[in-house]
């Protein structure tokens, strides 16, 4: 390999998904004020930048989306915003851009499935956030980032999104967000004790469905109906309520009330739109309640696919059984071992391509 070629900086970030995103839909424009509660997780989402002189290649900005098999060049395009391949990652891209005497090969890569409802393009956009952010002077904070990420799709992508996902990949941890005036939001993150973070962790199952969840009609009417209700809507409200009753759940260490309030959460879901919980998903949660489970929340806005949180009881042996079970009932039905993460995005670099 020339001199020339070989990468003069490596940069690398990671940040987690979210799971259990209890007062979802309120952390939305038209829900205006919001509450939510939400847990990041591993596994994450990862991005390394190779980084080298302009004169080494010909092709100034690569980017390889490893999960899709894509390779290819992409030139920042300011003016006409014109998206080759994957729109959220490009115009991250362009929002950051790179500096005119670098070029750099950028890969991304998900170890959770796509379309997984656990907010997993939030945090892609957030961990590329913080690695173009290295390439230049100064830094942007977490909730800097956070909100970079949600403009790149509300403002540049014109699509719905709130802003929860973004926070939870920034932050990291066990977070209580309050959202006083979309998209503006306090960060309170739960810092729960040893005994309490790690008997959460080991109850905490999620289940991927086995096809991936996305945005459709069903989404769009019930937004219609929301925006039509006003911000105080009694859905709305009943959602909001959920995520304080996590929060005091987990302060408190009470497991039981936390999957009381997972279980309404989705029930709140339901009566926004019956289809927001799909068969798949009630069969996995009569399945899990037969297991001693203490709760279920679909993740995400709900619908078709995605996946499912599930809190169980004590008995580890009735988990693994109940994983058994699911996985056995549905070969679509898969289950992601999870860990909770303390830490929000992560950003480092590595000199040339020494050890």
């Amino acid at each position: 390999m020339a001199a020339e070629s070989i990468p003069h900086q490596i940069i690398n970030s990671v940040a987690p998904i979210r799971v259990c995103d209890n007062g979802g839909w309120t952390d939305t424009w038209f829900a205006k004020h919001g509450a939510i509660f939400n847990i990041g997780v591993y596994p994450y989402v990862e991005v390394q930048i190779d980084v080298m002189p302009r004169s080494a290649r010909q092709q100034r900005v690569v980017l390889n989306a490893e999960n899709f098999g894509d390779r290819y060049a992409v030139f920042p395009r300011r003016e006409q915003h014109e998206w080759i391949r994957h729109p959220l990652l490009e115009a991250a891209i362009d929002l950051m851009g790179v500096p005119n005497e670098l070029a750099v090969e950028i890969s991304i890569h998900s170890q959770a499935p796509a379309g997984c409802s656990t907010g997993t393009s939030a945090s892609v956009t957030v961990a590329l956030i913080g690695a173009l952010d290295l390439l230049t002077p100064g830094r942007r904070t977490p909730l800097e980032v956070a909100y970079a990420a949600h403009r790149i799709e509300t403002e540049m992508l014109h699509q719905q999104s709130g802003i929860q996902d973004q926070l939870c990949a920034a932050y990291g941890g066990i977070n209580y967000i309050e959202m006083f005036d979309y998209p503006y939001a306090a960060v309170s993150q739960i810092l729960a004790p040893n005994d309490i973070w790690w008997e959460l962790e080991r109850r905490l199952c999620l289940i991927f469905l086995g096809k991936s969840h996305s945005s459709s009609a069903v989404h769009e009417m019930v937004i219609r109906t929301l925006e039509d209700a006003g911000p105080e809507n009694p859905k709305l409200e009943t959602l909001r309520q959920m995520a304080r009753a996590s929060r005091d759940a987990v302060y408190a260490g009470d497991f039981a009330a936390l999957g009381q309030a997972m279980a309404d959460n989705t029930e709140a879901q339901r009566a926004l739109h019956p289809d927001l919980v799909s068969a798949e998903a009630d069969q996995i949660m009569r399945l899990a309640r037969e297991y001693g489970a203490l709760g279920c929340k679909v993740n995400g806005a709900g619908g078709d696919g995605g996946s499912i949180t599930i809190l169980t009881g004590p008995l580890m042996s009735a988990k693994r059984a109940m994983l058994r079970a699911i996985e056995e009932t549905n070969p679509l039905f898969q289950n992601i071992p999870l860990y909770l993460s303390r830490y929000g995005l992560r950003v480092w670099r590595r000199e040339g391509q020494s050890a």
